[in-house]
């Protein structure tokens, strides 16, 4: 072979990198800095340490069994690993999780476990899946702040990501657990979250009982002085300090080449990648800005499965098993109330993509690669799509409600009838008329990919992660002031 050959063959890669250095996909992009984040890249560490002790104590939980942690650990992407979380009640952490044959529990979380990182972002005003808590521009709240509580969510709340720790407290399904049980539970029920009875108040007196947590609070707040003026927006506020401090970073191979705007920062294959993600690909188009998403909400025909929210009108599964439930999620519509925004979710950040599996608002896709093929062709993908995709946990152990009277009762379903109640999982997915809505909601127009730009957009979604959060075992802690165990 001609030795000028041989010489191009060695030097193609630089010679394609070089190719490149006059193209800059990401030019409207700035690094990260610490200002673009709630404590201005400057955390109080006294209140940062104070939520992370807060974040892993179970004390938080109704029946004390569940802390933050469990659905968000660090070593777990800040989620749990399973498409649909299993809460209050249940065992074992990640997809280890499971439900006692003596203890039953009231049924799966009915949306996938968001991930934490980079939430602590200013730009984030809108958080959940659905955006239901958010910044109040027009000051409609004395709070601040648009949620569920409305009313009732007090004021002095730092931040969205503050008010957002105010609420899977009290989750029946998720921290609270159910009417009876214990006071928090049922102040819940009654949706009795502020004053003297509310939940909110029960968990503070819960942490003005724990010598060192008023100790703490005390050292990092100067408005409180005796364990009486602890109040639950502390604790919120400091559990968002401890996020935004713990779950961000400015030293993935992207953030390198947004200082640098080095191409050699990135594999060959990330760059092409990075090119696809903000050219042909198109997904750019959501996935926008510094942290890869425009903060909007967009129908991409994500599969629905589980429990639901009790949307809309289908009753088919109801009239089908005798369990009194409807089983779609309308998404956005849930808040504004638009059919417009039925089946639109939020554009979820892509940092550290990589370790948030699984995917989607019901974490129907397990891999990247997966998730990445369904944008590319949303239709095609939910058509194929399979329940075996998904990693749910059986549900064996599972309580129905039932009434008598005024009265909830809450009885274990007859193994006999585990068999319908777990149909719930996937009706939706086997009822052609919820799954023409969904389809017919889609926003996506499908894009040509072949197998070799998959993978470079899984390159590039790579380069997105800071290694710091590989392995994030030094974030739990090996003890909590209430002296529960630790999930670890």
């Amino acid at each position: 072979m001609n030795k000028l050959v041989i010489t191009a063959l060695f030097t193609l890669p630089f010679l394609l990198a070089s190719g490149e250095a006059n193209i800059d996909p990401a030019a409207g992009i700035a690094p990260l800095t610490g200002a673009d984040f709630y404590d201005r890249g400057r955390p109080n560490t006294d209140q940062v340490e104070l939520g992370r002790l807060l974040f892993f104590d179970k004390i938080l939980s109704g029946n004390r069994n569940i802390s933050c942690a469990t659905c968000h650990h660090p070593t777990l992407g800040t989620s749990d690993g399973l498409a649909l979380p299993l809460g209050e009640g249940a065992t074992g952490l990640g997809p280890d999780r499971r439900v006692p044959a003596d203890a039953p529990v009231a049924g799966r979380v009915p949306r996938n476990s968001p991930a934490l990182y980079f939430l602590g972002a200013t730009e984030q005003a809108r958080l959940f899946h659905d955006g239901r808590v958010a910044k109040d521009p027009n000051e409609n709240w004395a709070s601040g702040f648009w949620s569920p509580a409305r009313e009732q969510l007090p004021a002095g709340l730092d931040n969205v990501l503050a008010v957002q720790a105010m609420f899977p407290v009290q989750s029946a399904v998720e921290m609270a657990g159910q009417k009876g049980e214990n006071d928090i539970a049922t102040a819940a029920a009654l949706n009795r979250l502020a004053g003297r009875d509310g939940v909110w108040e029960l968990l503070a007196e819960r942490l003005r009982q724990i010598p060192e947590y008023v100790a703490r609070f005390r050292g990092v707040y100067a408005h409180i002085d005796t364990a009486e003026d602890i109040s639950f927006v502390d604790a919120a506020n400091a559990i968002a300090a401890f996020e935004v401090d713990a779950f961000r970073g400015y030293d993935s191979p992207f953030d390198d080449y947004l200082r640098s705007r080095d191409h050699r920062a990135l594999t060959l294959d990330a760059r092409r990648g990075m090119n696809l993600f903000y050219g042909r690909a198109n997904c750019a188009s959501c996935h926008s800005g510094q942290f890869q998403t425009d903060n909007e909400f967009h129908a991409i025909a994500m599969p629905q499965i589980g429990p639901g929210k009790n949307d809309g009108w289908d009753q088919s599964y109801w009239q089908a098993t005798g369990f009194m439930a409807r089983l779609e999620d309308h998404g956005r519509a849930r808040e504004t109330l638009r059919p417009e925004d039925r089946y639109a979710f939020r554009t979820p950040s892509l940092r550290n993509v990589e370790l948030t599996a699984p995917y989607g608002h019901s974490g129907a896709y397990t891999t990247l690669e997966a998730v990445i093929r369904h944008h590319a062709d949303p239709v095609a993908s939910f058509n194929n799509w399979r329940p075996a995709a998904a990693q749910l946990v059986a549900v064996d152990h599972v309580v129905e409600t039932t009434a008598t009277g005024s009265q909830l009762r809450y009885k274990p379903v007859n193994p006999g009838r585990l068999g319908d109640y777990r149909k719930r999982d996937t009706w939706v997915m086997q009822t052609a008329a919820l799954r023409e809505q969904i389809l017919n909601a889609n926003e996506l127009e499908p894009v040509e990919l072949s197998d070799g730009d998959i993978n470079d957009l899984t390159a590039f979604l790579r380069a997105l992660t800071d290694p710091v959060h590989r392995d994030a075992a030094h974030l739990v802690p090996e003890r909590v002031p209430s002296g529960l165990p630790v999930d670890d």
